[in-house]
């Protein structure tokens, strides 16, 4: 273990609480065949079956996807990392009845992340799951509680955890070369177009759309479907978890923040006159004992801060650290330093979890580290949505006094898609 890996795992909040015991029954030898099932043939499930088998001795023998029209590209994807078909499933129930898969990856939509997590660790499974980790903050709790009763490695997919600049970013800053940070900055500019306004319609071929709908509930609507579920709140959860997610991580990782105490939010849909539900412009700001961190999106928008479509700044004493796409670089103050962004850290991410489960360590983004980061975007979507600021009690996971605000940190399930309890 590297002095730098060292130093992260000590500092880290999860191995402090699991210890190396947590993971005892976790692990295989170096050599053993790690076979993987992919839930989800669209962007990031098409990364995985990319990605996963470029790891030495790793198989994706399964591919679950309830839109068969989706299957062909999907296949052609993985034809190109190895020889083996793999099996396609519309059901994620069916793979996990399999005694020799490893490995589920969640690359569904969002209300789907917290089912096939706690159903897989139930089977026997390790997950890497995409962000957001949940669809609501309730869900994230019960991931972390299976991962631990069940003893599996689960990976959120937060893989900037997983890069060198950011990594280094992190160790500037304990260092204290920065000095006090007490406000930080995370936005995202998206330029992105109108989804429009369509009426429900037949559900087209090849799709079950009941394995698709899984534990939310509608008609079938295209709006509703692929990519655009983001903007409902029974699918999906904004732009705070679809990119949100990212910059507040990256913050949390960098400064060691655990849980905030107040949370705000402010914003509305006051570009698009369309089907979306979720904010097109939002400010959701979190304070912490000892920072106040805050996310921006206007999503209609070309340019962000710094003149940066997505980026982090952390405003201390000694300078300010601003993560763009050229990686990070410090200005402003008495600190002067930079790192180059290095490439490579999205699949530096799946060998981190393949490895953690062969060696019984912790991965980077352990489940625990991507539910505490989710629940920011969960928090800042409940402060948007009833229009008040929230008091969150971090020991209780319960927001205080607000018995409106807590109905939504859960949902209502279909029948037969309930949350298991752990």
């Amino acid at each position: 273990m590297t002095q730098l890996t060292r130093r992260r795992f000590l500092g880290s909040t999860s191995a402090t609480l699991l210890g190396a015991a947590a993971y005892a029954r976790a692990g295989q030898a170096p050599n053993d065949r790690v076979r993987v099932a992919v839930m989800g043939g669209r962007i990031r499930g098409k990364f995985h079956l990319g990605a996963f088998p470029a790891v030495p001795n790793v198989e994706v023998a399964f591919v679950i996807e309830p839109d068969a029209n989706l299957v062909p590209a999907a296949l052609e994807v993985l034809a190109k990392k190895q020889k083996d078909v793999p099996k396609v499933e519309t059901d994620v129930r069916k793979i996990l009845e399999d005694k020799d898969l490893t490995v589920l990856v969640v690359a569904a939509p969002d209300h789907w992340h917290a089912l096939a997590t706690v159903w897989a660790c139930q089977a026997g499974k390790h997950v890497y799951v995409e962000k957001p980790v949940s669809h609501n903050l309730i869900e994230g709790r019960r991931m972390v509680e299976a991962a631990r009763k069940h003893k599996r490695v689960v990976q959120a997919g937060t893989q900037r955890r997983s890069a060198e600049h950011v990594i280094a970013a992190r160790e500037f800053v304990k260092a204290g070369k920065l000095g006090k940070v007490p406000f930080a900055r995370a936005w995202i500019a998206g330029d992105r177009k109108t989804i429009g306004k369509l009426a429900n319609a037949p559900v087209p071929k090849g799709v079950d759309y009941s394995l698709w709908l899984g534990p939310a509930s509608g008609d079938f609507n295209p709006n509703r479907f692929h990519y655009n579920w983001h903007w409902f709140w029974d699918l999906g959860t904004g732009e705070i978890g679809n990119n949100g997610i990212h910059g507040l991580d990256l913050a949390r990782f960098v400064l060691d923040l655990d849980a905030p105490t107040r949370i705000t939010s402010a914003g509305g849909k006051y570009f698009y006159d369309d089907d979306q539900q979720t904010p097109d412009t939002q400010i959701a700001t979190f304070d912490f004992p000892t920072c106040t961190l805050v996310w921006e999106h206007r999503i209609w928008a070309k340019n962000g801060n710094e003149g940066e479509p997505f980026g982090i700044a952390l405003f201390g004493e000694k300078g300010t650290m601003i993560f763009d796409s050229k990686g990070w670089h410090v200005k402003d103050g008495s600190a002067t330093d930079s790192m180059k962004a290095v490439g490579g850290f999205d699949t530096a991410h799946v060998k981190d979890f393949v490895d953690c489960i062969r060696e019984n360590k912790i991965p980077n983004a352990e489940i625990e580290e991507g539910h505490k980061s989710t629940r920011l975007c969960h928090l800042g979507n409940i402060a948007h949505r009833t229009g008040r600021t929230l008091n969150f009690d971090a020991a209780a996971e319960t927001i205080v006094g607000d018995p409106e605000a807590t109905k939504l940190l859960g949902r209502e399930y279909r029948k037969g898609f309930e949350l298991p309890k752990v």
